[in-house]
């Protein structure tokens, strides 16, 4: 039998190499908007973040996710990405 490979993606906020599904996409779809994808199937360019507070406040630093996209990321989607984390801790 095969071994199954396990997908790893890196943290644009911690800079680690992780099991995809234990993180969080940020998407942003032909029309340049932004959201966040726990599913990860959102159609777009994705990167990907650990569910935490502190990757998301060091990606902000580093601009982490402006490089992932090649593009400014505005100050909104942090606080909605800061907001459905704290939801998604809470339940």
């Amino acid at each position: 039998m095969k071994k199954r490979t396990i997908p790893l993606r890196k943290c644009t906020g911690c800079q680690e190499m992780k099991d995809k599904r234990s993180l969080v996409r940020v998407v942003r779809n032909d029309s340049g908007e932004f959201s966040v994808d726990f599913t990860g199937k959102k159609p777009g360019r994705g990167a990907y973040i650990c569910p935490n507070l502190e990757c998301l406040e060091k990606a902000k630093r580093t601009k982490g996710l402006e490089r992932s996209f090649k593009t400014s990321v505005p100050e909104e989607v942090y606080d909605s990405f800061r907001k459905e984390l704290l939801s998604a801790d809470d339940k």
